[in-house]
């Protein structure tokens, strides 16, 4: 991934010896941290000898002013791109024009029962280019952060939740988090959050960053639908896939079968490194710059409201690789979740219909009830 997203932003680790029993430490505090929806979503192999050590990137590196506070955020940016492939099915087009975040908000809600609320945050802002819409991300993962928004201040989290997830934004965690920015953004009470999502919004807009990992995440260019069969001709395994499809959908698909293995090799790894793309999180450290230290090795932005500058660093880190193994486990849960949004649609659709059917026939009877009144009326009359 170093070579894809950049040196600078890659930390490549530092490989060290560990015992059984620290591994079993790390499960225990990790299992501790997690919310009980989440205790089974990775488990930690304790039979290994060896681990990756990796710096902790929400605090600058050794030699940092101390004196100065730190703030991160940490933000799960997710897939930023609607797929365009021509092998997914016309069964399953909406994900052409519906980003697949928001089709696993409403299965995560309705289906898994893992949230309380839908984010309102659309990914193609975050990696629209503009400053704009990437504030608009922001505001909208502050509202909502789940996992995918924390902040830490020198080190310590001070918003969002550790262990995999946490509720929409109210009033008390949003005056901590403003509380905790008090000696970092220097403006007045109830506007230091507000100022604070417009820095990271402005450096993300300033340095680019997002357009790297957008390049990697779309080296997955004939989208899951596509990669599963070249996956099969991999591992020398007959696709299942192919059984369950219409006979103009097997035509198209049966030229990825026919591609050479090499071919299949490298469309099946980059539809890995391109999940490993989507899965990662990207860490923005930030710190007060000072008269003095101007020559520190970090870039620096300027934020006009507050008439401050700051150094920062990005990093990005969950970049292990996804094993080869996990291409069935990613179509499985692909079409389980455009199914479900497919029926969901096509259940609103039928409400809507049926409500509105309902709405006329009752116009209809108030119709029919306003003539035979002035029928009545008439007879009256008459008589």
């Amino acid at each position: 991934m170093s070579p894809l997203l950049g040196v600078e932003h890659v930390d490549p680790g530092v490989c060290v010896h560990v015992t059984r029993e620290f591994l079993e430490c790390i499960q225990e505090n990790a299992l501790c941290q997690r919310p009980a929806l989440r205790v089974d979503a990775a488990t930690v192999n304790v039979h290994c000898h060896t681990a990756l050590l990796i710096s902790d990137h929400s605090v600058f590196s050794q030699g940092a002013v101390k004196s100065r506070p730190c703030v991160c955020v940490e933000i799960k940016p997710k897939c930023g791109f609607l797929p365009f492939s021509n092998f997914i099915t016309e069964e399953n087009y909406i994900k052409k024009t519906t980003t697949r975040f928001k089709m696993h908000q409403e299965f995560k809600l309705h289906h898994q029962q893992e949230i309380s609320h839908v984010s309102e945050y659309d990914p193609i802002d975050l990696f629209s280019g503009s400053e704009d819409m990437i504030l608009r991300a922001m505001k909208s993962l502050f509202h909502t952060p789940q996992n995918n928004f924390r902040v830490f201040l020198d080190g310590a989290l001070v918003f969002g939740g550790l262990g995999g997830g946490t509720a929409d934004t109210d009033v008390p965690t949003a005056i901590a988090l403003e509380d905790a920015l008090q000696h970092f953004i220097n403006v007045r009470d109830g506007l230091r959050t507000d100022s604070f999502l417009k820095l990271v919004a402005k450096t993300i807009f300033k340095s680019r960053i997002l357009d790297k990992l957008l390049q990697v995440q779309k080296l997955e260019d004939i989208d899951i639908e596509g990669a599963i069969h070249t996956y099969y001709n991999v591992i020398s395994q007959p696709c299942t896939v192919c059984k369950s499809v219409n006979r103009n959908m097997s035509h198209k698909l049966s030229s990825l079968h026919r591609l050479p293995f090499d071919e299949c090799l490298r469309i099946t790894r980059d539809h890995l490194i391109s999940a490993t793309a989507k899965d990662c999180s990207l860490m923005v450290a930030f710190r007060p710059e000072r008269d003095g230290y101007g020559t520190v090795p970090y870039d620096n932005v300027y934020l006009d409201s507050t008439k401050q500058s700051f150094n920062y660093k990005m990093s990005f880190i969950d970049l292990d690789m996804k094993r080869l193994e996990k291409m069935e486990h990613y179509y499985e849960l692909d079409q389980g979740i455009v199914g479900w949004y497919n029926q969901m649609i096509h259940d609103q659709e039928s409400n809507h219909s049926k409500g509105a059917k309902l709405c006329k026939s009752r116009v209809d009877a108030a119709s029919d009830r306003r003539l035979n009144s002035q029928a009545s009326a008439q007879i009256f009359h008459s008589a």
